[in-house]
């Protein structure tokens, strides 16, 4: 019996923890999302599938599709400011279809050359569960330069 209860004790105290809990983490809206535009003086466009994106070069090289191989510069960074992931300046390569569903859109956005930022609403990055140090419900800012379509 004892077993027991404390089998039932450390499943109640540890079952629900990951390492996605975020301490008084809410999921963020789109109220957030136009209230980091308007604070940071982005003139950011809104697509059909609710991604926002800012295009500061469009760049003048080939054009992805949805299904490219890119190799794309990045920094990732949460609304606060806090980054959580970043490339080096050569870049990461992979195919657009290995990635979150608003990376696979947003760098379709652009040229090889071309830069901008992706503002990802959390149906479009990692949803409500989260991945790793990325809380459920976390809209992603992404700082990207596309260097080229492989």
């Amino acid at each position: 019996m004892k077993n027991i209860l404390s089998l039932i004790l450390f499943t109640t105290l540890f079952g629900s923890c990951s390492s996605n809990d975020e301490p008084n983490f809410e999921p963020q809206t789109e109220a957030d999302i136009l209230k980091y535009i308007d604070e940071n003086g982005l003139n950011a466009e809104k697509s059909n599938t609710g991604l926002y994106y800012v295009i500061e070069n469009e760049g003048s090289g080939e054009k992805p599709t949805s299904t490219s191989n890119v190799t794309v510069a990045y920094k990732g960074y949460f609304l606060n400011g806090t980054i959580f992931d970043k490339s080096n300046s050569s870049g990461v390569s992979f195919n657009l279809q290995q990635v979150i569903k608003g990376w696979t859109e947003g760098i379709t956005y652009f040229k090889e050359g071309g830069n901008g930022i992706l503002i990802i609403p959390s149906n479009l990055g990692y949803g409500n569960n989260g991945r790793r140090s990325i809380p459920g419900g976390a809209v992603l800012v992404f700082d990207i330069n596309l260097i080229s379509v492989n």
